[in-house]
């Protein structure tokens, strides 16, 4: 039930994250602004991210993971609860930058709740089920938003999210184990994880090769209504089928890593470059585009992945860097929905989305290509230490 309890909250959390990409066409009309702009409102939450996790990882080094859990999700709920009342685009900023700020710390937290519950070559398993949450959201949760959207009005999807914030912290409240933390934390240890060059690498391959899947997502739907020209009701079923493909993706990831770690997450940048660079081919039919975005959606594991290797770099500073791997990839989201407003802007359409999310997987991978040559560094330098 504790695994439940902290997937609930990334539940909470994975509706709102990507059911506000899919509301963009409803909310940009009735704030009267064009979509790419509304595509800022994503890159706020974003950055609330981004900001946020380091920071109360910081300031909350020396609390119990389980009081901060509930404080985390209890302000998750405050601000969608207020995104609904946004009067004005520049509210809704605002507020989305709030709600923003707990996303990364939770997961971070929780993740390590979870690590802690299972025998050390099962962590990536266990952080997976945590972040289950997230991707079951994007066959349940997004959907389920979207529908509201169409049809009470998009400001009822982010009340959804508040209520599902409120019972998470009931859940959490109710199994998550009471911790003490170690007498030894402190925010200067926590700190010591930004001396380490492959924690930088890690956070970059995850903030820029994740940036490919969400320069598409954020504008699926409009691509959907304007190039596809589907009905607005099968929006929420095709994202429900790139939800089913990041479940997929995480729980094949997940097994995957507990045996082959860097392989896995090298594999998966390469299997997103290739489906990105798909998706502009694809467009006008929505049969083919389910397939790809079914696809494209499974290298979602590669959150999972990059958590696991973060602490197994970090050192004693697991909680900063659980937090920051939530900050690279919300990083990844605010950069993929904004160079993906840039190519529509300059006129090569919503499908030009898949060759800018093409170019960032492989930028990711080129990261990763820097890790391995790290790895392959220092285990020489052991050998010839031992010779």
């Amino acid at each position: 039930m504790v695994l439940f309890a902290l997937a609930m909250g990334g539940f909470a959390i994975g509706t709102t994250e990507f059911a506000s990409m899919s509301l963009v066409p409803y909310f940009s009309h009735d704030l009267q602004i064009d979509e790419p702009t509304a595509g800022h409102v994503i890159s706020a939450y974003a950055l609330g991210v981004v900001i946020g996790a380091p920071l109360i990882a910081l300031l909350a080094a020396r609390f119990p993971r389980r009081q901060l859990l509930l404080a985390l999700m209890a302000v998750f709920a405050l601000g969608n609860f207020l995104t609904a009342l946004s009067p004005s685009y520049s509210w809704m900023l605002s507020l989305r930058f709030l709600s923003g700020l707990p996303h990364g710390a939770y997961f971070g937290v929780a993740a390590l709740v979870a690590a802690s519950l299972v025998p050390f070559r099962q962590r990536t398993q266990a952080v997976a089920r945590t972040m289950l949450g997230l991707t079951v959201a994007t066959i349940i949760g997004v959907p389920l938003a979207n529908w509201i959207g169409q049809t009470i009005g998009w400001r009822f999807g982010f009340i959804l999210v508040s209520l599902l914030a409120l019972i998470t912290v009931m859940l959490v409240w109710q199994f998550a184990p009471q911790d003490r933390p170690k007498s030894t934390t402190s925010p200067l240890q926590e700190l010591s994880a930004l001396k380490r060059k492959q924690v930088w690498i890690t956070l970059g391959m995850g903030a820029i090769g994740f940036g490919g899947l969400f320069a598409v997502y954020t504008y699926a739907a409009s691509t959907m209504l304007n190039i596809t020209h589907v009905s607005p009701h099968l929006i929420p079923v095709v994202l429900g089928i790139f939800g089913l493909g990041m479940t997929c993706g995480t729980l094949w990831a997940a097994w995957a890593a507990d045996r082959r770690l860097m392989l896995t997450a090298g594999g998966l940048l390469l299997w997103s470059a290739v489906w990105l660079a798909f998706y502009p081919l694809v467009t006008r039919n929505i049969w083919a585009l389910s397939i790809v975005i079914f696809m494209i959606g499974t290298g979602g594991g590669l959150g999972t992945v990059l958590q696991t290797r973060l602490m197994d770099v970090a050192g004693d500073a697991q909680t900063l860097a659980a937090a920051l791997n939530h900050s690279a990839f919300n990083f990844a989201n605010a950069l993929g929905p904004f160079l993906g407003g840039l190519a529509i802007h300059a006129g090569y359409g919503f499908p030009s989305t898949g060759w800018v999310g093409c170019g960032l997987a492989l930028g990711g991978f080129i990261f990763w290509c820097f890790a391995m040559r790290d790895e392959v560094r220092e285990k020489r330098a052991v050998v010839k230490s031992q010779a």
